[in-house]
Formats: C-alpha cells, sequence, structure tokens
C-alpha cells in the first residue's frame, strides 16, 4: 500500500498541494491531468528525489526517514530524465545500480535487452529516447520491484513495442503483489489498462476514483443544441456548441433522466480530460461527495 497523507510540495512558481490518497498492490494507477500539473512531481516524490515541504507518504507503512532503502528496493522506474552513466554500457549500468537493489538479476537484464531488442554492452549515450526507456523498462524488471512508476513512457515506443509494453504491465499486476503508477498523456491506453485514475490539475488533486466508478459518476450528452442548454446547469462541467448541435460533460445523478432524443454515454478516459482541462468554473469536491477513502 501507498499512502499519501497530505502531501505538498513548493516550488518557486508552483506548489504540488496536499495530496491524499490509498493506493494498494494489485491496481494499475493512472496519472492524468494537463502539463504542468504536477504528475512528474508527485512521482519524484514517491521516488525520494525530493523531499515534500509538508506532509509525507508511506510505502507498506515505511517512511524514507527510517527506511530508505528499504523503499527504493520496492520501487521500479521509467523516467524522462537521463539517470545513468553515458560512458558506461547498459550492462555496467544495470550492475553497478543494480547493486543498491537486493534482488537484482544480471540474467534477468539480458533476457529483457534481447526481449527489447537492445545490446547490452552497447554504451548508454548512444541511446535513442525510446531504446533508453526500454532500458529503464528492462533494468527495473530485472531487479523485481514490487511498485513501478512510470512518466510517460509509452509516447516514445514503435507501435509494436507499445503493445508488448502494455501485456508486460497487465502480467506485472496480475498476481495482485505488485502496483502501478502510470503518467501519461496517451489516455487511450489508460482506457485499456488502469483501475483507478487520479486527475491532478494546477498541482491539486481534483479526482481520485475507480474507473468503473468513474463511468458512473459522468455522462457525455450529446444532441440537439437547445435540448443540451436544457441540462441543469449546477450538474454540467462543461457544454460545448457548434453548428450541428452540442455535447456536455455532466455530473451524474441516479436520479437523473435525460430528454429521449439526447445521446448519453458514460464517457471514456480522454473524453473526461479533454472536458476537464477546457472547462472555466471549479469542480465540485468528489472526493469529499464519495465519503471515503481511497480504495477503500
Amino acid at each position: 500500500m501507498i499512502e499519501l497523507k497530505h502531501l505538498t510540495k513548493r516550488w518557486d512558481g508552483f506548489t504540488l498541494h496536499d495530496i491524499s490518497a490509498k493506493l494498494p498492490t494489485g491496481y494499475i494507477v493512472g496519472l492524468i491531468g494537463p502539463n504542468g500539473s504536477g504528475k512528474t512531481t508527485l512521482l519524484q516524490l514517491l521516488l525520494g528525489l525530493y523531499q515534500p515541504t509538508a506532509g509525507g507518504m508511506t510505502i507498506d507503512g515505511k517512511n524514507y526517514d527510517s527506511a530508505e532503502c528499504t523503499l527504493h528496493d520496492a520501487l521500479g522506474f521509467v523516467l524522462q530524465e537521463r539517470l545513468f552513466d553515458g560512458n558506461y554500457s547498459l550492462e555496467e549500468n544495470a550492475d553497478l545500480y543494480g547493486s543498491y537493489y537486493s534482488r537484482y538479476e544480471r540474467e534477468t537484464f539480458r533476457s529483457y535487452c534481447q526481449r527489447f531488442g537492445l545490446n547490452p554492452l552497447c554504451r548508454y549515450r548512444t541511446l535513442s529516447k525510446g531504446e533508453e526507456l526500454k532500458f529503464q523498462f528492462a533494468f527495473a524488471l530485472s531487479h523485481h520491484p514490487v511498485w513501478l512508476l512510470l512518466d510517460e513512457p509509452t509516447g516514445n515506443f514503435d507501435p509494436k513495442f507499445r503493445s508488448e509494453f502494455l501485456r508486460l504491465l497487465k502480467a506485472f499486476v496480475a498476481d495482485e503483489n505488485h502496483g502501478i503508477v502510470l503518467a501519461t498523456h496517451l489516455t487511450d491506453d489508460l482506457d485499456r489498462l488502469a483501475d483507478y485514475i487520479l486527475y491532478l490539475e494546477k498541482g491539486e488533486l481534483l479526482l481520485s476514483m475507480d474507473v468503473e466508478e468513474m463511468r458512473q459518476a459522468f455522462r457525455l450528452v450529446a444532441g440537439e443544441t437547445y435540448k443540451v442548454r436544457l441540462l441543469p446547469e449546477e450538474h454540467v462541467i462543461l457544454r460545448q456548441e457548434n453548428e450541428f448541435g452540442a455535447k456536455a460533460l455532466v455530473r451524474h445523478r441516479a436520479y437523473m433522466q435525460y430528454d429521449k432524443a439526447l445521446h448519453v454515454a458514460s464517457p471514456s478516459i480522454e473524453e473526461l480530460m479533454y472536458f476537464m482541462t477546457k472547462r472555466k468554473k471549479p469542480l465540485p469536491d468528489f472526493n469529499k461527495d464519495a465519503s471515503r477513502d481511497t480504495f477503500s
């Protein structure tokens, strides 16, 4: 279990503010939000790369102050930053940094390099961006972490490897003893994979709910403009109109009924994020409204 307790990090010009959530193993958690919303900052805090300004986090009840080595041992990562030595080969990097992990296996690393089309003897600095992310993924899997923390990995993968990558993520959590936090703007991946979503915006956590709950909580309503305009304004998150009609993202309630002439459907994660990002009015507090802890 990863537990975030009022986690806050202040930078000049940006604050990740008061993030609280509980994330157990067995789930793929999609971390979404517009650019600059705090997704990378949150992952870096989870990895212990920065100290929080306020609040804190625990992994399986342990924190970085008392169990730093244990926590690092439990976490694998794929980040956008170049964190390895450019003059060393892939295998030299893996052996060097693998020495800090209790379960690192060189043969497992070599096996994943072969599977991913990487030469373990080539220098790290010669890798393309996609190859670098493949290397990080191979290294992460070779030390058998409990959690994978992934920052926008799939955008640099070719379609064939992207499919392989997604299959490996599903297999990683299949035994329910492992978990994944995946930050990505490619929300079609999350529609296929995610069990849960965390939506960040301007450093604040606005939504934390499982995907099935999301599909019950929202409706995408489309049809003639005048009919869409009749929807209760307090439930409309964003309405868009054009010459052919209108669409609206609506906060759905079980008692709500819709005009039969309107097309009503649960939004995809991509549609949800699009309308959330475009809206101008504040959201209701969904987490408070749900009256429960994340995943409880």
